[in-house]
């Protein structure tokens, strides 16, 4: 099965995640891709706490990710990809290999602008968007399984991206 959800959310490792995805989709791991918390112990074993018995959790920086995404495509069991930010998300669809895209949550900061209620983006999270999208990779956003899928066209408001 392999990873069955690359996702981009800030919030990483919470309830919509592990019960609204993780639950429908019946993950046997998580891949959290972060360069600072994959160095940080501290921080892990927060996100820890949060994963139920059973779920297999593993903390990978980009380049660490890049190298063992064969073994998660191998394994049997369907997994999640989880990434903090655009640009991270991005680096590994440069690499190939990210089939689609889900944008769960980006939340509000100065520099960002509302595009959803559970998304806000920057003009550069709006542009690396664009250059996921522009890679054949389909962006779509939806915070849980039943909401609707929004086209990255339809979340920029230009139609430009699909």
């Amino acid at each position: 099965m392999s990873i069955a959800l690359f996702r981009i959310d800030d919030r990483l490792i919470h309830g919509q995640v592990v019960l609204g995805w993780g639950q429908p989709l019946d993950v046997g791991f998580l891949v959290l891709v972060d360069d600072a918390i994959a160095a940080s112990e501290w921080e892990q074993e927060l996100y820890r706490m949060a994963v139920p018995p059973g779920v297999d959790l593993y903390f990978q920086t980009v380049n660490d990710c890049l190298g063992d995404m064969d073994r998660y495509r191998a394994d049997p069991r369907p997994g999640i990809l989880l990434t903090a930010d655009v640009d991270t998300m991005g680096a590994l669809a440069a690499a190939g290999g990210v089939p689609a895209v889900n944008i769960g949550g980006l939340h509000h900061r100065s520099d960002r602008v509302q595009r959803l209620r559970y998304v806000f983006l920057s003009p550069g999270e709006e542009q690396a968007l664009r250059d996921i999208a522009a890679r054949g990779v389909p962006v779509t956003a939806q915070d849980v399984p039943s909401a609707h899928a929004v086209p990255l066209g339809e979340i920029l408001g230009d139609g430009a991206a699909k």
